[in-house]
């Protein structure tokens, strides 16, 4: 299938916080070659281009929104290549695959490196560009090298010494402005499926007492200040529970936003800034939004 331009969907329709209004177009395409012609078409449509995977650290304000929604669906399952650099094992996988499919089939094979990261949504494309972690565990950790596209450079495989890669930042020195994952391929260690499952079940049932992961959230919606976790400053600044409107941070984890149903992204926004300026006056630490916001 080459590039697809659709109709512009509802961002609340693509985010998993089920945020957002109506953006102007959406262009789909599921082979890394049909990005070949992705400059001319994004030239033609205008707006502003915004790489979507599966939606889950976005925060997408309302109304009718000046963005093109560039969505590539790449489902090529991840595999083993034959490269064993420095004992590990390497595995390709496709940006579009689901994150959740690419741990539990890390850990069927034995191969650990994101086990932590059981319960976290969104897909492979997404967890690479903002290097995803959990419970330990981070995306770049691992990463070997990345296939990406960018308007000025098309098509190219960029390995990990050109990547700028740290606490929830994924940068390729020399490069501004928008580009998408593709493809990306990890180092990984071999260890004994069993423990890899059991450390894996263990994780999923901390998170599953301790965060609302079935809730329509986007995950945690702030980085941790340094030596800091931001889940405590905002709980002990009166912020488990609270919400504005139909949005809340949770109860059971304070860095989660939740929509209860109905929300809207201004009544979002109001509950950030108010967060913000409580831990600001009672800690002096400046939370710094993890969750992007867009436009």
């Amino acid at each position: 299938m080459a590039l697809r331009v659709e109709p512009g969907p509802l961002l609340s329709a693509r985010t998993t916080l089920q945020l957002g209004g109506r953006a102007l177009a959406e262009v789909v395409f599921d082979q890394a070659e049909d990005a070949h012609g992705l400059g001319e078409t994004l030239k033609r449509l205008g707006g502003t281009p915004l790489a979507l995977g599966g939606g889950s650290n976005l925060l997408a304000r309302d109304g009718e929104l000046p963005l093109v929604l560039v969505r590539p669906i790449l489902r090529d399952e991840p595999r083993v290549l034959p490269d064993r650099p420095q004992g590990r094992v390497r595995v390709r996988c496709g940006a579009g695959v689901k994150l959740q499919r690419l741990v539990a089939w890390l850990a069927t094979q034995g191969l650990s490196g994101l086990g932590g990261l059981i319960g976290v949504p969104g897909s492979v494309g997404g967890a690479v560009a903002g290097n995803a972690g959990s419970y330990g565990d981070e995306v770049g950790a691992i990463l070997a090298r990345v296939r990406l596209w960018t308007p000025e450079r098309g098509l190219f495989w960029a390995g990990r010494e050109e990547l700028d890669i740290g606490y929830r930042r994924f940068v390729v020195p020399g490069l501004a402005g928008f580009f998408l994952v593709l493809e990306a391929e990890f180092d990984c260690e071999v260890r004994e499926p069993i423990e890899i499952r059991q450390e894996m079940i263990a994780n999923l049932k901390k998170k599953r007492a301790s965060q609302p992961i079935t809730a329509a959230t986007a995950g945690c919606v702030f980085k941790n200040p340094p030596g800091e976790a931001a889940w405590r400053l905002l709980a002990e600044s009166g912020f488990a529970g609270r919400a504005v409107g139909k949005m809340a941070f949770s109860s059971l984890h304070a860095n989660f936003l939740v929509n209860l149903g109905g929300g809207t992204s201004g009544e979002a926004l109001k509950l950030l800034a108010l967060a913000r300026e409580a831990v600001r006056e009672r800690f002096g630490r400046q939370l710094e939004l993890e969750v992007r916001v867009v436009p």
